[in-house]
């Protein structure tokens, strides 16, 4: 018998490395050599956004990734997910239990058993100690455990890749909205300031009017386009206090919370160069997502694997070992000794089509992640390149808009200038603080949206993100 039982371990141990489907093997998509912006793109940074030079960016940055609530999330399913792997891996190895038990009996004459003792003169009471260990062990004869293995190491793999893709993508947001607060902050200012250019043209308005030398009607035109940058206010105001309640709820905290550290206003951070890779190609080991897609495609290629294991036989194994007797005495003695071995064979000849539905469902499954993945791609690379055509030509925006509002500004001065000497008429002056407010304003909004179309880029290349 122990050399039956060896002979057909051996066996079973020789079939398992059969396995009905062929190895995984990494999908391919064609992308160009290069990316069609050109643009300096700095070496992979973790910590990117102290390429802005802001400290309470770092610091808000810092609270975002240690308080996020998604990205605790995303930690939570990394451990089912692990969770899930080892118990796949465990599924290839044998179990063995362990048991004990005691019972107390007394039988019934009025049964066969009991009648029969009773005659023979046996007993009707008695006790049962019972300990032992039985094992059980499916082996793997055609791969469908081993598979079963890949399809969640491969889930594991796409959860850590997905948490990695949810810390970059809230780290990325609230870089965003910090830049958008400080635009919005910077275009409030420009706004307070030519108000208070406003309000000292209307002061000279009222003394000009007073003094007979100007209509009524100049006041009430200069006092109109006052109230008209009063009136845009209230709006920044309310976005303001919009973007820095986003921080905090990115921050893991209610809204308000830190308000009182964001709100002074501080000048908009310059964009830098976004760091990654140049090569499109690289996009598929750079950003967590593409990562995550692909290992979907693994553990679908893996799970066809399963389903087509159900033609095959599935052989287990398992034995029994342990002590019973009738008092404590005598239970680890040689006489109380039992085993028990056996093997089971099971085969689904015959399922009305159960097991090719299920292969079928398995490798549609596979198709569509795979449809998936190679969209995410292409995507992913449209992403790259609007990001960086957005940061060039925002920062060639930001150039001419610097040099605009200098000339608007000394325009304006000559403006004020000759309407004081009675050169020209209000309406000069008013139309070149119009056209200095605009510009300041363009300005400002341009700034913050260059800085956030690095941001933007950063995040289409992976920055900070380097796959294990």
């Amino acid at each position: 018998m122990p050399m039956r039982f060896t002979l057909l371990l051996l066996g079973a141990t020789a079939l398992s490395a059969c396995t009905p489907s062929p190895d995984y093997r990494p999908p391919r998509v064609a992308l160009t050599a290069a990316f069609a912006t050109a643009t300096p793109i700095a070496p992979a940074d973790a910590a990117w956004w102290q390429g802005f030079g802001d400290p309470l960016l770092d610091r808000v940055v810092a609270r975002v990734q240690a308080q996020n609530l998604d990205i605790a999330a995303g930690g939570a399913r990394i451990d089912q997910a692990r969770g899930a792997a080892q118990g796949a891996g465990a599924a290839l190895l044998p179990t063995v239990e362990a048991s004990a038990s005691a019972d107390a009996n007394r039988q019934s004459r009025r049964t066969p058993i009991g009648g029969a003792s009773a005659s023979l003169g046996f007993p009707r009471n008695y006790e049962l100690y019972q300990a032992g260990a039985s094992a059980s062990w499916e082996i793997d004869l055609f791969g469908g455990l081993r598979r079963g293995r890949e399809a969640a190491r491969a889930d594991l793999a796409g959860s850590v890749a997905d948490a990695d893709a949810v810390r970059l993508s809230m780290t990325a947001e609230a870089v965003d909205a910090y830049l958008q607060l400080r635009g919005l902050q910077a275009r409030l200012g420009v706004a307070e300031r030519q108000l208070a250019v406003r309000r000292d043209l209307v002061g000279l308005i009222r003394q000009r009017v007073a003094q007979g030398i100007t209509a009524d009607r100049e006041l009430n035109r200069a006092l109109g386009e006052q109230q008209g940058i009063e009136a845009d206010l209230p709006r920044l105001r309310a976005g303001i206090a919009a973007q820095m309640n986003r921080l905090d709820i990115l921050m893991g905290a209610q809204a308000g919370t830190y308000r009182a550290e964001l709100a002074p206003a501080a000048a908009i951070p310059r964009a830098p160069d976004p760091s990654g890779s140049a090569v499109p190609a690289d996009l598929m080991r750079r950003r967590p997502d593409l990562v995550a897609a692909e290992r979907r495609v693994a553990a679908a290629d893996a799970r066809i694997g399963v389903a087509l294991a159900g033609y095959y036989p599935h052989l287990s194994l398992g034995g029994l070992i342990g002590f019973a007797g009738t008092t404590t005495g005598s239970l680890f003695t040689g006489g109380a000794l039992q085993a028990q071995g056996g093997a089971g064979l099971r085969w689904r000849l015959f399922d009305f089509g159960k097991v090719d539905a299920e292969v079928t469902q398995a490798r549609g499954r596979s198709a569509e992640a795979l449809v998936v993945y190679r969209g995410t791609v292409l995507r992913a690379t449209a992403e790259v390149e609007t990001a960086l055509v957005r940061l060039v030509q925002g920062r060639a925006e930001v150039a001419s808009l610097t040099e605009q509002v200098a000339v608007l500004r000394r325009a304006r001065g000559q403006a004020q200038s000759a309407y004081e000497s009675g050169a020209v008429a209000l309406v000069d002056v008013l139309d070149a603080d119009r056209a200095l407010l605009e510009a300041s304003d363009r300005l400002a909004a341009a700034e913050a949206d260059t800085a956030r179309a690095s941001v933007a880029a950063i995040r289409a290349l992976g920055g900070g993100y380097a796959s294990v």
